[in-house]
Order: structure tokens, then sequence, then C-alpha cells
């Protein structure tokens, strides 16, 4: 493809040359560049892009993009832009033909129930008879067929890729979990969001964007490209989202949803019933009553979101009934059913965060009959300041807790659970470092009408400590414990 072709819609300066340069890829890291290819200088947390530009020459590339002028002679085409992140995004799209602009896009952004919003709208999407796509934390998928991902949103070149595959499969509707790394870092820059749906802000990866301001404004950026959006009126960031817009003059494109307050669709009536969830949703002159396999408040939040997309693509209230009764995900509250050896419960969840621990065992308490167990750890190299808040959660909520590990990475185990437990007054938990034997812990004194709460790891089937990555699924290791106990 031709290098001016490329650039179509991009600010650039020629610093050498030739725009009529055929280039065959396009690269970001300089390890696969091979003849021919393009070349983006990514600016990085830790090194610069252009500290590897002369390997990528070296391994031939034709065309290097930078932020800032090279210091090496290398005699050929280098492309000066602002903001290399956006270049690659700019670029990357023109290479696979907008493939963006070929089919609806639904983005889902917010700290908490992105995921299982996002399988709820696909769920009622699929019962409609369309070909869905769905782009997320668990999986990727173009219709049925499941891709493995190693992150929520990926970097903006495999993003246009996968878009690429799904528009040759035909895909009508995608869904996204938009994350707030990708929108700080413009991997969906330039991505025509068709709805942008706000579930809650709360705290959580202040590691990265070190204040709650600049979190909330990278959130945001999904709203100032999104052509319907829908918000949660319950969140006060979603009020201020809602404030945001109107201010800039897009008051006719936003839905609202609430359970306490007064939006465009309403939850009442809510009942529990064991596990189930049971609530009335009205909108105008509607009132349909819906069926939750997924416990919680906080998901007939997720639900009303997936409703008011379905309503805005014009799905038929019987296709969102129908759907959302039979929707489960993935470690979102998900009931590990077996022959316990005394009847208890064993709930796996996603809660990694404050606001989603405090959730699940609000919720799980509805349903227990006798004592709440909650087996949690914090993940290491990232927002430290939430460790003791969510020991100071579970010790409050649940009867008892066994404190682990997550994913430590790079940090000592001890160190994190330590800065879990230090202000702790209540001494209604135990630590136990290794996760396979606190979760044995957990199912041996769980008792008749107990539910454990296994919090953190959720959909994940691996643990990483320090540069290893270890096989680690909740699900089978509570089948080899059952065999043992």
């Amino acid at each position: 493809m031709l290098l001016e072709d490329l650039l179509k819609g991009l600010d650039y300066k020629l610093i050498s040359g030739d725009l009529k340069t055929n280039v065959k890829e396009i690269r970001y890291d300089n390890r696969q560049v091979t003849s021919g290819d393009l070349f983006v200088c990514i600016k990085g947390f830790k090194v610069d892009g252009r500290e590897f530009a002369k390997s990528a020459i070296d391994n031939g590339a034709r065309v290097i993009i930078t932020e800032k002028k090279l210091d090496i002679n290398h005699g050929i085409t280098e492309i000066l832009v602002e903001d290399s992140r956006k270049a690659l995004a700019v670029i990357s799209s023109n290479y696979y033909d907008n493939p963006s602009s070929k089919m609806k896009i639904i983005g889902v952004t917010g700290t908490n129930g992105k995921t299982t919003t996002a399988f709820m709208l696909k769920s009622i999407l699929d019962k409609a008879g369309h070909k869905t796509g769905l782009v997320g934390t668990i999986a990727n998928y173009i219709g049925n067929k499941v891709i493995k991902t190693e992150r929520t949103t990926p970097e903006s070149f495999e993003l246009q890729k996968l878009f690429k595959e799904m528009v040759d499969e035909e895909v009508e509707y995608c869904i996204m979990e938009v994350s707030s790394h990708s929108l700080e870092l413009n991997r969906v820059y330039g991505v025509e969001f068709y709805i942008g749906i706000f579930t809650n802000l709360t705290r959580d990866h202040l590691d990265f964007h070190l204040t709650f301001e600049n979190y909330y404004k990278a959130k945001y950026k999904l709203f100032q490209n999104s052509k319907f959006k829908i918000v949660n009126m319950d969140d006060e960031y979603g009020q201020r989202v809602k404030r945001d817009l109107i201010s800039e003059g897009s008051e006719g494109n936003i839905i609202t949803y609430s359970i306490n307050n007064s939006g465009d669709f309403d939850a009442r009536n809510i009942s529990v019933n064991g596990i189930l969830s049971n609530f009335n949703v009205r909108y105008k002159e509607d009132s349909k009553d819906m069926v939750l396999q997924i416990p919680g408040d906080y998901n007939i939040y997720n639900a009303l979101g997936a409703i008011a997309s379905a309503r805005i693509l014009d799905i038929t209230w019987e296709n969102i009934i129908n759907a959302l009764k039979e929707t489960v995900v993935a470690g979102r509250c998900e009931r590990v059913v077996g022959k316990y050896p005394n009847d208890y419960e064993i709930i796996i969840d996603f809660a990694h965060t404050p606001d989603g621990l405090e959730n699940i065992l609000k919720t799980a308490r509805k349903f227990t009959n006798n004592k709440l167990i909650c087996i949690f750890g914090c993940g290491g190299d990232r927002d430290k300041q939430k460790r003791g808040e969510m020991g100071q959660i579970a010790v409050e909520l649940a009867d008892y807790s066994i404190i682990t590990s997550d994913n430590p990475r790079t940090e000592d185990p001890l160190l994190i659970i330590n800065d879990i437990v230090k202000e702790l007054k209540k001494n209604n938990y135990e630590v136990e470092e290794n996760r396979h034997a606190a979760i044995e812990k957990g199912m041996k004194m769980a008792k008749d009408g107990d539910v454990l709460i296994l919090a953190g790891k959720g959909h994940e089937t691996y643990q990483v400590l320090k540069e290893k990555t270890i096989d680690f699924d909740e699900r089978k290791i509570i089948k080899e414990i059952l065999a043992k106990i």
C-alpha cells in the first residue's frame, strides 16, 4: 500500500524520502520488522521508540514514523508526527480500509461492569439473530468463534486487524470493553462509536492515571466520539458525564438509566429469589418484567445499560427478556456447581477493586443462610492505596476472610498482604500466602448454608508470580480439592 494512502487524515511532515513509497506491513515492535515495513516509534512509559529506529532500519524498515527527527543517517523515508500513538491508530485504520466504519460499534467503559454489560448485550443481539463481535477482557469473539486476548482493549493495530476480520465475517455489531488505558493511550483513536455506555467510576488504575480527575477525563473521551451516550445516573460521575456532555451541546443523544433516581430506563420492584434477580424495567410507556441469573443490584445496572443499547438498536423486548434470563458470564458472580461435602455455595468473582468487592459481598449476603467466607488478595505492581480499603471491606462484610495472593507480579506477596491487613482492627481473618492452600482452607471450613467467595481472579486461568506465569484455574482447583476432602 502506498505511504500517502496510509497517511490520509493525519497531520504530518515529510522529513526525507518519498510519499509514493510502497509499504508492506505496519510495525511498532522493531523485532518484528522485515524488509519493506513501516515502523512507528511509539513513546512508551520507560523508553522512547526512537531508540529502536536504527534496529528497525537494519531489519529492513522502509519508512519511520517519529515524533522527533532521528539523529542517524538512514537514507529512507522519515515522517514527523505530533503523536505517534494517534499516528499508529490512523495508519492502521487506513491499512485495513477503515473497518470500524462498516459496523456499528458499541463501547462500554467504567471501573466495574464492562464485561457483564458487554456479554449481556451480545446475548441480546445473538438472540435477535445478528452476527456480533466482542472485544473484551475474557476473550474476543467473532460470532461464536473465540479468540484469546491479553488485554481488555488491544493496541490500535491489532484492534483494526480484528475489526477487519469481523467485517470479512459479516459482523453487524461489535461490542467493545473500552479501558481507560486504551482511551488515554489512543488505542481507539479514530474509532467512531455508534453507542457509548458509562457504567460507573470508582477507585482503580491510579498507579497509571495518578489522579482521579485524570482517570475521569480518560473515560470521558469515549463519549466525545459516540453518537448515542448511555449513562448511569445513580453514579456521581455518570451525572458529571451528562453535565459535561450537555455543556458541549450533546443533550439530544443522552440516554440515562437508574434504580434510585429518575432515568429514561428505570428498574423498579427489585426482588431476590435465591441467586436470581427479578425486576421491572420502565421506558416511556413500556413496563417489562426481567429475570437475571446473575444476582446483585450492580448487575441490574449492567442489564439496564445493555437494555438501553438494545432498544436504540431496535431489538424487541421479547428478545431482550429471553436473552437476559439466560445470560451468565465467566468469573462474574459465577456459581461453581459441584458435589460438596457440606451444603454450601462457591462463587468465583473478578472483584478486584474496593467497589467490586463490596458489591459481591453485599450481594452474596442476601442468599447466604449461614456464614459468608471471603478469599481474596490484591494485585502487585498496581494501585497500593486500595489494599487497606479492600481489607476493611472484607472484614466488615464477610463473617470470615482468608487473605491471600492474587497476581503478585514482581512484588513480594507477603508485603502486599501486609498492606491489606496492617490497619485492620477486627480479628475475623487469617493470612495464607498460597492461594491454592487458601481455597482448600476455605472449603474445609465451610458448613451447611455457607457461601464461599473467591474474589479477584474471575475468568483468569493463570497466576503471575515474579517473571513466571503459572496455570491457575480456580474451577479446576476446586475439583482437585473436592477429590481429596
